[in-house]
């Protein structure tokens, strides 16, 4: 008798945890061949593996307490969705992907729904930067955590759960597609000229807040520069949005799909990032930058007690010094941008410090000779074994 396919429930509610999800199913898949099957909820990257989500996880890229009070209806209706649909699939392991907010609520109502399966959390809350509590709650509600950094691990191994860390893969891009020059000839940017990438984010409450700041910033610089060359990053779900914003802009700015991205990365004299795992692919490029944030203004007010961490960027928590410039909330105007930028761009020798700086930060993140995606997929297979044997 053949034996039963495992079944494996994958979870992202955002296009970053779409792009792990679709990571591990290819790296289970060539372990396990047609012993395994995908069920879950996630985005365009999953579903070229196959799986097919029951309704689109737009909505839920949520960031700030004050959104997510507002968007709390439709966050339970989907982790209703979600419950909903591991009780029909039965699987044998769920793999709950970032998302903090979301996914403890499905982890939680799984405990319960579907007992027999094991239940994963790919990427922690990052408790070393607030809320410290939430990684005892993690601990109560799921058996394993796949972590992204060294420095994540102890915060959960204090609370008992079983960790282990499998590195980022932003740490791993593969930039050996990049083509800048390519990139430059292709939009008519000549090979001298100061090139500004603009990465205005990814969640639709990140384009709402930070690209007005960034228009306004580079209209200014666009003022004093006539010359300097923009371009703009489209991401994932946003990529509609951004796209019809930028073409509001009285000035022109070429637009980069995911596609010529890295190739962008590594043309840009200075990049100009909204804060997030995008700022790990830039250092790995070895582009200079400037990291800038906005939260609802309530809702930064109610998150602010609560953030112990030093500094919003994960390469400068690991070298615990500001390596690129941050400008968050009410430092992230245009002219503090403007102001940045221009540091930069007048400077060859910053920005080849700052670059050198960068790299070196990446190694303190802890790059490992192994893709995440296969230690991830190891792990997974292990905590599906152990909660069999229980």
């Amino acid at each position: 008798m053949t034996p039963k396919p495992l079944k494996i429930m994958l979870v992202a509610a955002e296009a970053s945890g779409d792009a792990l999800g679709a990571g591990l199913a290819v790296a289970l898949r060539a372990r396990m061949g047609e012993g395994v099957q995908f069920v879950g909820v996630g985005g365009p990257r999953m579903a070229e593996q196959g799986i097919e989500s029951p309704f689109d996880i737009a909505d839920l890229s949520i960031l700030g307490w004050l959104e997510g009070l507002k968007a709390y209806g439709l966050v339970k209706r989907r982790v209703a969705d979600t419950v909903e649909l591991a009780v029909r699939e039965r699987p044998d392991a769920v793999v709950l992907i970032d998302s903090w907010g979301f996914t403890i609520r499905v982890a939680k109502a799984l405990r319960e729904a579907v007992p027999q399966a094991a239940l994963i959390k790919y990427v922690g809350p990052q408790v070393w930067a607030s809320r410290p509590g939430r990684a005892k709650t993690l601990a109560g509600t799921v058996d394993h955590l796949l972590a992204l950094y060294a420095f994540d691990a102890p915060w959960f191994e204090r609370e008992g759960l079983e960790t282990t860390v499998v590195g980022s893969q932003a740490l791993h891009t593969d930039m050996s597609d990049a083509d800048p020059v390519g990139f430059r000839q292709s939009r008519g940017i000549a090979a001298d000229a100061e090139l500004l990438l603009v990465l205005p984010g990814s969640r639709p409450s990140e384009i709402r807040l930070m690209t007005p700041v960034y228009e306004a910033a580079v209209r200014k610089l666009k003022a004093d520069r006539p010359t300097l060359e923009v371009a703009v990053v489209l991401a994932g779900t946003v990529a509609d949005d951004v796209a019809a914003r930028v073409a509001a802009w009285p000035f022109r700015a070429h637009l980069v799909t995911e596609m010529d991205k890295h190739s962008a990365m590594r043309a840009a004299t200075v990049a100009l990032a909204t804060s997030g795992t995008v700022s790990t692919e830039l250092a790995i490029a070895g582009a200079p930058m400037v990291i800038a944030y906005r939260f609802q203004p309530l809702s930064y007010a109610i998150m602010k007690p609560f953030f112990t961490g030093k500094f919003a960027t994960l390469f400068n928590h690991a070298a615990d010094q500001e390596v690129a410039r941050e400008l968050i909330q009410k430092d992230a105007t245009p002219e503090n941008v403007v102001r940045e930028v221009v540091r930069l761009l007048d400077d060859p020798e910053a920005r080849h410090a700052q670059s050198v700086r960068q790299t070196e930060a990446l190694a303190a993140m802890g790059r490992g000779p192994r893709h995440p995606s296969d230690v991830a997929a190891d792990a997974v297979l292990d905590a599906v074994r152990r909660r069999s044997a229980n």
